[in-house]
């Protein structure tokens, strides 16, 4: 399969050390510097481009990428709310295709999996009230991160007495901590540390008077997205429209 890499950051080195060790050909590689290949008959070539990169630059390079007629594999994050509709369509309506997860890791796959599934449970119980927390490095822009976002609709879909999540506490990289924890009884605070070169730490806490209970997915390397990112470029070259990790993973619909 030829791909091609947008953004060729430690993401994209990763990204491609795995396609090249799994029989794929990296035809084009598009960073800041450039932008104008996007327009070469290399990059048109793909079947597959797989973009990281930041929330200021996605959404341009997804219409560079639509405009070349290229299937796109993205982890960008942070482009949701301006342009998610318009994406959407463009997809379902217009015939380009993209695959989009905030997180390719196989292992935050099943932690999202777990993450609803206790949700299920923990509406019986109201008892305990529900808070989560994200750790990544000191040069991700967005917080909360996409992935935080993501499990924290699947806790709003399942647990009744939460309406939607809302900012929490802030720990910049130079330790100094903004916002708060303080919300009301139906909102889910998402509190953030940036620090070191973590590749990312999700914890979900249900706490009440008697005890806790607190799921959490560790990142120790970024070779699980890569790998992940690779493997939805393979689900993708044979399909079309808005894709996402319950369609290369069935059982994150149940």
């Amino acid at each position: 399969m030829k791909i091609a890499l947008i953004g060729y950051g430690k993401m994209g080195k990763e990204i491609e050390k795995i396609a090249l060790s799994r029989g794929h050909e990296i035809v084009s590689i598009i960073d800041v510097n450039n932008q104008e290949d996007f327009e070469s008959a290399a990059f048109k070539s793909a079947d597959v481009a797989i973009e990281f990169t930041n929330p200021t630059a996605a959404y341009n390079n997804y219409m560079k990428t639509f405009k070349a007629d290229v299937k796109l594999v993205s982890g960008s994050t942070g482009w949701l709310e301006e342009h998610g509709e318009e994406v959407r369509k463009l997809c379902s309506e217009g015939g380009k295709t993209l695959f989009w997860s905030s997180n390719f890791s196989l292992g935050v796959a099943i932690f999202s999996a777990v993450n609803k599934y206790l949700a299920k449970i923990m509406n019986r119980f109201p008892a305990y009230d529900v808070t989560m927390s994200e750790t990544h490095h000191i040069h991700k822009l967005d917080a909360p991160s996409g992935t935080a976002i993501t499990l924290a609709e699947g806790i709003l879909d399942n647990l009744d007495r939460k309406s939607r999540w809302v900012k929490g506490t802030l720990q910049a990289p130079d330790g100094t901590v903004s916002g708060s924890v303080e919300c009301a009884a139906d909102e889910l605070p998402v509190s953030s540390i940036r620090e070191g070169e973590v590749p990312g730490i999700h914890s979900i806490r249900y706490d009440s008077e008697a005890d806790s209970i607190t799921i959490t997915h560790d990142a120790k390397t970024r070779s699980g997205f890569a790998l992940g990112a690779v493997l939805a470029a393979e689900y993708t070259a044979g399909k079309q429209g808005f894709l996402g990790m319950s369609d290369l993973f069935p059982f994150l619909k149940d």
